[in-house]
């Protein structure tokens, strides 16, 4: 008789070949209609699976965790944050959780830099204005914007994604610059051409553009406060594409509304899908809905370490992405 098949429920669709492969390997419950789970659904589901396959959408929390079946031993996240996860809750009842890094990297500095060229440049204004049919043809000082050419990139965390967008960076003449937990290697510092503040309020105050690529956690909820944002110099920029909770919305949409600073690029948002009406309204801000990882490589690759991490599990060894340990 063949061994019994662990159940595994995916809270959202995932790519085609991820779930066909689920299927095969596991006694996999799939969320055809790709909507978001309810959180009575979710207790459901841990009542029941011997994995759970959650992704951002998903607040796994004590409450939830609480129902959880002795059965269940990991949770596998579809996706590289885990801020939507009780990591201790979970730890307390034994629960390993692993997440989805590296593979998210390049995409997200792709979409980074998008974000970059597009404020200063002025793209979604002319996009929407050619839709609306108003071009009245070319002018010399129709739409005018900034070259990012010398200006300086300031960083805020130099992870994966923050190195990758530095290098990309460079080639974009941007002069780089950032601020960490820790100081990178001086090799590696010197090879992405960047400089290191060790104070965040000092790179602020004289940055063209600032950029997050710092995780979502305790200690960098609202990182970038009211009081921090007005550091910032009036014709610099904000790029967005980590967690909208490292940002204090209310007080960015302020300062955008008085033109304290430039503009801004957000990807994500402090309490999305919800995004501040005030914000809807205003030209000098690009809005996109938190497609930073949003490649079909990406979310293939994605698929395949949940895949990996299960079935290490299930074959009795550790994941190769726990991130319980290093995230306490």
């Amino acid at each position: 008789m063949a061994p019994k098949k662990p159940l595994v429920f995916v809270t959202r669709k995932l790519p085609d070949a991820i779930e066909t492969r689920m299927m095969e390997l596991f006694d996999a419950r799939l969320n055809i209609d790709d909507r978001p789970l309810t959180k009575s659904e979710l207790i459901e589901a841990v009542k029941t699976a011997d994995v759970l396959v959650p992704t951002v959408t998903d607040r796994i929390d004590a409450a939830i965790l609480s129902h959880a079946a002795p059965s269940l031993r990991l949770i596998a996240n579809f996706g590289a944050g885990v801020d939507h996860i009780d990591l201790a809750s979970a730890r307390e009842r034994g629960i390993t959780v692993t997440n989805t890094p590296d593979v998210l990297t390049e995409d997200t500095a792709d979409m980074t830099m998008a974000l970059i060229l597009a404020i200063p440049r002025r793209l979604a204004e002319g996009e929407r204005l050619v839709r609306a049919g108003r071009w009245q043809g070319w002018s010399p000082s129709f739409l005018l914007g900034h070259r990012i050419w010398g200006k300086r990139l300031g960083i805020i965390g130099m992870g994966r994604i923050g190195q990758a967008v530095a290098r990309r960076a460079k080639g974009f003449g941007l002069s780089v610059h950032y601020h960490n937990r820790k100081r990178l290697y001086p090799e590696l510092e010197q090879e992405l051409d960047a400089t290191y503040w060790e104070s965040l309020d000092q790179m602020l105050a004289r940055m063209d553009v600032i950029s997050i690529h710092c995780p979502h956690t305790p200690a960098t909820y609202h990182l970038l406060s009211a009081r921090r944002l007005k550091l910032m110099q009036p014709h610099s920029y904000l790029v967005n594409t980590a967690r909208g909770e490292v940002v204090d919305e209310a007080a960015l949409t302020r300062m955008l509304q008085k033109r304290e600073i430039a503009g801004a690029g957000l990807d994500v948002f402090e309490h999305e899908p919800a995004i501040n009406p005030k914000l809807l309204e205003m030209e000098n801000v690009v809005l996109l809905p938190h497609l930073g990882s949003a490649t079909i490589e990406g979310r293939v690759d994605m698929g395949e370490k949940v895949l990996i991490n299960i079935k290490t599990h299930i074959d009795g060894h550790n994941p190769p992405d726990r991130v319980l340990a290093n995230l306490l």
